[in-house]
Order: structure tokens, then sequence, then C-alpha cells
């Protein structure tokens, strides 16, 4: 297979494997382009690759690039099945890879450095959800470094267009970019960052985690070997992906906040407007023939960044103590995070499924809905396991549930503080109450050979 580096080594993969169509027509990045990557990652199309832009000219545009369990296996270099068991190996600080510097970048092609000649408005930022407050970049990997530790971080912000320089930067209090950001500000200095855009997934799948450290040795772990990465033309930022596809480089204001918002968010709903800091851009610079990167907001690769990847290794840790049966693990994308499959070899012990739902609800606060399943169920299958749910759940007798449990202040069907009822739910087969046949199966035939003249 192709060595994976940079996004168009990752696009190549996904022409040899069948997981990308090209867009030949016009669309504009005015919710079309974002119309049509929903459509493809909830009916598991292959990814979107938008080779005209109306009004952008010089651009491509690319989307969904892991929002699905085959793109996100052939990103990590493994099959559908093994992709907890690499990230479990990409998170473990005993496989982690620093990067490694150098003078050259693809993305020092074409640089713009003076004010009057900087507009965000040229770049094909698009504006995605019907109800979105404007044009955000959602796609881009934040680079910073802490100005008191000098440990560097990869995260994500939402970030809207406010005017030609500046964008307004959504920091959770949680991130560690905040942190940075405020030991800056307490000093009224500002935090230079970069911005990078067009990435491996190596790298945007690092960035959606939460490391103590600096999330390029994930992405160094996941290759098997250094990321290149080289220093900025106008920021103290020495950890710049080096084969990014465009790069934003600016500083993140001291003292001050502007409105941004609504986008949608990975629940399902607009997120609420904030009143966020903002990002001064100092540097536009850009490879030959860019392609710009978006991720859809509040749909598949979203959850998959944001919840799934960084997530499964830590919910199978949790419920492999509680049970050495489970086989493993899946948090599908379609439930936004807030629903987990567990799937059992199940013995003889009736009581099982029951203490592997708990130990996953102890795993991390956002999951509420916890399914036990046997082995004979496709976990990554929505239509199977509605199959097991529906014939092999008693629902007088196979779910129990945690009212005032934790939970994420975001999830819609709890409280302000995020306090709400916990469901879990055995939907394993043989329950002891009586007998029953064996489930239907039909062998995978090839169909080609029988539609072929």
């Amino acid at each position: 297979m192709t060595e994976v580096y940079d996004l168009r080594s990752f696009l190549d993969v996904l022409e040899q494997h069948g997981q990308i169509v090209h867009i030949r027509k016009s669309v504009s990045i005015i919710h079309e382009t974002a119309n049509i990557g929903a459509t493809s990652e909830r009916t598991r199309g292959p990814a979107p690759f938008f080779d005209k832009l109306e009004g952008y000219d010089e651009w491509r545009l690319f989307s969904s690039a892991v929002a699905n369990q085959e793109r996100v296996a052939l990103a990590l270099g493994c099959d559908g099945t093994g992709v907890t068991a690499a990230m479990a190996r990409a998170l473990d600080p005993q496989n982690a890879i620093a990067p490694v510097s150098t003078d050259h970048a693809a993305w020092k092609r074409h640089v713009t450095t003076n004010p009057d000649s900087i507009d965000l408005t040229r770049l094909p930022i698009p504006k995605h959800a019907v109800g979105d407050g404007g044009r955000f970049i959602t796609g881009g990997v934040t680079v910073s470094k802490n100005p008191e530790t000098g440990i560097g971080n990869l995260g994500y912000n939402r970030m809207e267009i406010l005017g030609p320089r500046t964008l307004g930067m959504n920091i959770n209090q949680w991130r560690d970019v905040q942190r940075s950001h405020a030991a800056a500000e307490a000093k009224g200095k500002p935090l230079g960052i970069a911005v990078a855009i067009g990435l491996d997934p190596a790298l945007s799948i690092a960035a959606g985690c939460k490391y103590d450290g600096d999330e390029m040795k994930i992405a160094g772990a996941i290759r098997g070997r250094p990321v290149e990465v080289t220093r900025g033309l106008t920021v103290d930022v020495d950890t710049i992906p080096a084969h990014a596809e465009l790069v934003l480089e600016g500083h993140v204001l001291p003292g001050v906040r502007c409105a941004e918002g609504p986008l949608a968010e990975f629940h399902g709903y607009y997120g609420e407007p904030w009143n966020s800091p903002v990002f001064e851009v100092t540097a536009v610079a850009y490879r030959e023939n860019p392609i710009f990167q978006t991720i859809v907001p509040g749909w598949n690769e979203h959850i998959y960044i944001g919840n799934v990847l960084p997530r499964e290794p830590l919910l199978m840790r949790f419920v492999l103590h509680a049970s050495k049966n489970v086989q493993a693990v899946h948090i599908p994308p379609y439930t936004n995070g807030f629903l987990v499959v567990v799937q059992l070899n199940k013995k003889t012990n009736m009581g099982e499924p029951r203490n592997i739902a708990l130990g996953a609800f102890t795993a991390h606060p956002n999951f509420r809905i916890c399914v036990v399943v046997d082995a004979d169920v496709n976990i990554y299958d929505p239509s199977d396991l509605m199959w097991a749910l529906t014939t092999r759940v008693d629902w007088g007798r196979d779910t129990f549930t945690v009212p005032g449990a934790q939970g994420h202040e975001m999830d819609p069907a709890n409280d302000s503080k995020g306090i709400g009822t916990k469901i879990g739910i055995d939907a394993t087969f043989d329950k002891g109450r009586r007998p029953y046949g064996t489930r239907v199966s039909y062998p995978m035939v090839e169909l080609a050979k029988y539609l072929a003249e």
C-alpha cells in the first residue's frame, strides 16, 4: 500500500480502495459541499473530492477523510476490526515518536504576510449547515506551544471568519491551548499559533486526542516514524506539519473577545454563540494546486475524531476490567458519542452484561447508553445492532437505569449540568429462559460472476 505522509498520499490510498469520488461539477462552498459530504457519510459512501469550486478557481476541496470505519482503518494502516487496538498502541506513551525538524515545507510555496494583502474570504472556507452563523474552519488543526512549559499541542478549535484578517476562535476551558492562552494573556501577551489544514490523517486523528504531551508523538506512533515539522514564518511555533496544504499563522490576542457562532455541534444540534478570543492572521501560506480540507460539523467525521477514536481504547480498558470475555467495543458515530456497544463472548454468567455496562459508564461521562451483544452481532452494522435489540431484549427484564448520573453538559437529554439517567441494555441471546434455534446465516458470494454475461 502507498506510504502515507500527507493528505495527497492518503488520497492515493483512498483511490486504490474505492473510497473517494470526484465531484466534477462546480459547486458552492455555501452549504452545497457540506450537504454532499453529509449525504455521503450517512449513506456510507466514498469521501467527496470537489474538483471545482464556484468563485475559487485555484482551489479544490476535500471532506469526510475519516468518516467511516473503512477509511479510519486505511488511515491507521489496519483492518476495520483493528481500529481500537491501533489507537490503543498509538496512545501508549511507550510508543511515542517525537517529530523531526526540516527547513523544507511544501506550504511555503505561496506566502502572504503583508497585512493589507491578507483576505480570509479568498479562501474556500465553507458555510456548512443552514443554521451556522457564518463561514467556519472546522478541519484545521491548531498547532501551539505552551509559553511556560514549551510543550507543543495539537487540537481543534472552530474558527469563524470575522474580518479579512480575523477569526473568532472558540476555546473550551479544558483544552491545553486555553491554558497556553491564559498564561500569555495574564502577561498581556498574544499567543502565537498556526492552523494547519489539509493533513496526513494521522495528524488529524492525533489532534482529536487528549494526551499528556505533544500530540505530534501520537501521529508519529501511528506512522511508526517521526512526523516532519518546520518553523513558522511569523510566529514562534516550530512544530508546524511540513506537508500541510495550507497554514494560517497568527496570534490569539490578549484581552479581546468577540461573538462567534452558532455552529452545528457533535451532539447534532446547533451550539450556541460564544464570546470567544480573536485570532489575528499574520501569514497565509499554501502549496501549489492547494486542497482545502474540511470536516462536516455535527456529522460522522466530527464524531469519529472527537469521540470515537480517542475513547474506544479507554472504553475497552474499562470493560475488560469487568470481564475478560469482551471481544470488541465500538462507539457508533451515528449516536454522537453517547451510545457504546460491547461485543461479548458470554459464557454462563448471566449477570456479566450488566457488570460490563457499569464498567462502560465509568470509562467516560459521555457514555449514556451501553448495549452488550453477543459475538455473532456485527457491532459496526446498525441493522445488525437493531436486530439484536428487537429480538434479544425483554425491555422489562434486560435493562437497568442509573438515574442522577454525571454526563456531558451538552448532551440534550441531560440537564444543564450534565446530570441524567444512564441505561444499560443486555442484548445477548441466551439468558437461560427457553431453548431456541440458531441464527439464520448465508455465505457471502461474489455477485460479479453471476452478473457477467
